[in-house]
């Protein structure tokens, strides 16, 4: 979250608001973990994974997990959704973080770990299945949240295949610069955004996005409080799911 980001969330009722600049792929780059809110492990649209022993998840486990024990999960590692964000539990901390760091060596990009594993789960009062397991196959969907667009009519949109659809990308100039743009796309900076209300079409819908969906999600709020027509998308655009044209400057 930049500085511009930080203003854009205190105007929206943020009082506390930090911004770490490096943001989650620095974070994770750097080998760190992240943890799962116990409401997105229950609610979150995401593969959750057991990677106990065998035989323990009968005992007990969260439930909606897919039991993939810790020394099968290299052998497993392509029957999970590479776009879905997976939360892992296993039989202690160390496994975990070595489950969480093999999972981003493969691609994954949104891997967290469930608050104190199995245990703490239990100790905060989870909910807990127990009996048989019946399958270990995962199957897991896309589901858009509240004013997002979906990759493939974003697609149409770039591509110009979308008629009366405006897109903006939310990004900095000196991003644009360097990775480039999608075509049919006008830049306009997330901090730009209030100051240029005036040059948005108001008869059609606008669709936006930035690198990976958090800017694009407060340009989308503020759109939306002046009354124009918008979605946006949550998707980090290096993504291979993107597969968009880009247009470096020249």
């Amino acid at each position: 979250m930049t500085s511009q980001n930080a203003s854009m969330a205190k105007k929206f009722g943020y009082t506390n608001v930090r911004g770490f600049l490096a943001g989650e792929p620095a974070w994770s780059k750097a080998g760190l973990p992240l943890y799962a809110t116990d409401e997105y492990v229950t609610k979150g649209n995401i593969v959750l994974l057991d990677m106990r022993e065998d035989g323990v998840a009968v005992e007990g486990r969260i439930p909606r997990s897919i039991q993939i024990t810790f020394d099968d999960l290299y052998d497993r590692i392509d029957d999970i959704p590479r776009n879905a964000p997976v939360v892992i539990y296993a039989n202690d901390e160390e496994e975990e973080m070595e489950a969480l760091n093999e999972l981003r060596d493969e691609g994954f990009k949104h891997v967290a770990i469930v608050i104190d594993g199995f245990d703490g789960w239990v100790a905060r009062g989870g909910a807990v299945e127990t009996g048989p397991i019946f399958t270990t196959e995962i199957s897991w969907v896309r589901q858009l949240g509240k004013g997002e667009v979906s990759v493939a009519e974003f697609r149409q949109a770039v591509m110009g295949e979308l008629p009366d659809t405006y897109v903006i990308d939310a990004r900095t100039a000196d991003e644009i610069a360097e990775l480039g743009i999608f075509p049919n796309t006008v830049n306009i900076p997330l901090d730009e955004i209030p100051k240029r209300l005036d040059e948005l079409p108001k008869d059609k819908r606008i669709f936006v996005h930035c690198s990976t969906g958090a800017r694009a999600d407060l340009a989308y709020r503020e759109l939306i409080n002046h009354g124009f027509e918008t979605k946006f998308l949550l998707l980090d655009i290096s993504d291979p799911e993107c597969d968009c044209p880009i247009l470096m400057p020249e």
